[in-house]
């Protein structure tokens, strides 16, 4: 079975089998490049989804830890005091916040409440 001629200086004509081993290696490339094109595709929108899972984490912590921040501090500054402990307490709130990019309203209460008299624990007068 004859699969093409080609002309040139001579007239040449390939099987099927002479044909295939010698065009081999295109098509196994071609394969290769076609399923790592599908590999890189798959992992790409896999890494986006998880980077759009992960802000949404965050962004829910954030929220979280201002909440806590923010009915801390209004209680103490209603207070006008502040224990040493809370305000450790307030101080590990603050930094998670603050790392995670909060401001404003935020570090506006924790700077007041580092302000605030501080008064020693109960436990610290047993």
């Amino acid at each position: 079975m004859v699969l093409y001629t080609c002309r040139g200086d001579k007239e040449r004509t390939e099987t099927m089998p002479e044909w295939i081993l010698k065009h081999w290696m295109q098509w196994l490339f071609g394969i290769i490049t076609a399923g790592m094109t599908t590999t890189v595709g798959y992992l790409y929108k896999r890494i986006k989804k998880e980077m759009e899972e992960q802000k949404l984490i965050k962004d829910g912590l954030l929220a979280i830890l201002h909440d806590r921040l923010y009915q801390s501090c209004i209680y103490f500054i209603g207070r006008g005091e502040i224990t040493v402990s809370a305000l450790k307490n307030l101080e590990y709130l603050y930094e998670g916040y603050h790392t995670l990019g909060g401001n404003g309203t935020g570090t506006e209460l924790y700077s007041t409440c580092r302000k605030l008299p501080k008064i020693p624990d109960k436990m610290d007068n047993i």
